[in-house]
């Protein structure tokens, strides 16, 4: 079980967004290669990080910002916003990326996340962002009309190192994450699973390591431990103390 910090860049800045709204972005440091030292300080050993104008614009646009974090932090980092080809994929991977995430290009060309999985193995996971339950596109701007489980089904056997499952209802506001959701996901696909979108506290955290949440992979936080409502150390430990016990 993983604790993934999240560092989503917005104008070469660490912000958090409510809802994901570009216009509701809190601003929690200038310095997002600091801040990943922070989090690399605190204990974490990976890290989340979301090129939000890229998300928006189709291409990388932080990208002065993602490889200060690369140089700044010896964790394994992974990278979604943005990245829609073959040529995006091996560019970032050749900077230090541990692995990219594909999300809109998941929706559109299916095929390319395929074959991506052949040429880059084990660095690949596909995000997942649902509204209403179903997949948004876009960096959450666009609708699609397709299914969460649905799309998720479509890369069985692919080789995708994970699904990072983002419930956009609940990102940025601490309310708590969809559980039914996300663990209904985890249970139709063989995929590992990352939570995302509304970790709020050490119930939640806990919550991750009870018997039905241990098949995922993480979770992801942002908001609740730039606000200090979960503290890394004690989150850390309970981890630990969880991997311990299952040895």
């Amino acid at each position: 079980m993983i604790l993934f910090p999240a560092i989503d860049l917005k104008d070469g800045q660490c912000v958090r967004l409510k809802l994901g709204d570009m216009e509701q972005a809190t601003v929690y440091n200038a310095d997002p290669a600091a801040q990943a030292k922070t989090f690399e300080d605190q204990g974490f050993e990976w890290l989340h990080v979301v090129d939000l104008n890229g998300a928006f614009a189709g291409e990388s646009v932080n990208g002065a910002a993602v490889d200060a974090i690369l140089k700044a932090t010896t964790n394994q980092v992974q990278l979604g916003g943005g990245i829609r080809t073959l040529e995006h994929i091996e560019n970032w991977l050749a900077r230090g990326l541990a692995r990219v995430i594909l999300g809109t290009v998941a929706v559109r060309d299916p095929a390319l996340v395929i074959e991506a999985c052949k040429q880059f193995p084990g660095k690949i996971a596909v995000g997942i962002d649902a509204k209403g339950g179903k997949v948004a596109v876009e960096g959450w701007a666009e609708a699609s009309e397709l299914g969460v489980i649905e799309l998720a089904k479509k890369f069985e056997g692919a080789g995708v190192s994970a699904i990072i499952y983002t419930d956009i209802d609940r990102d940025g506001i601490l309310a708590g994450i969809n559980w039914d959701a996300t663990l209904a996901l985890a249970d139709a696909v063989s995929i590992p699973v990352i939570a995302s979108g509304g970790l709020a506290s050490m119930d939640d955290v806990r919550r991750m390591l009870q018997p039905d949440a241990r098949r995922l992979e993480g979770a992801i936080s942002g908001r609740a431990l730039y606000d200090g409502r979960i503290d890394p150390a004690e989150a850390l430990a309970l981890i630990a103390s969880r991997k311990g016990a299952a040895a």
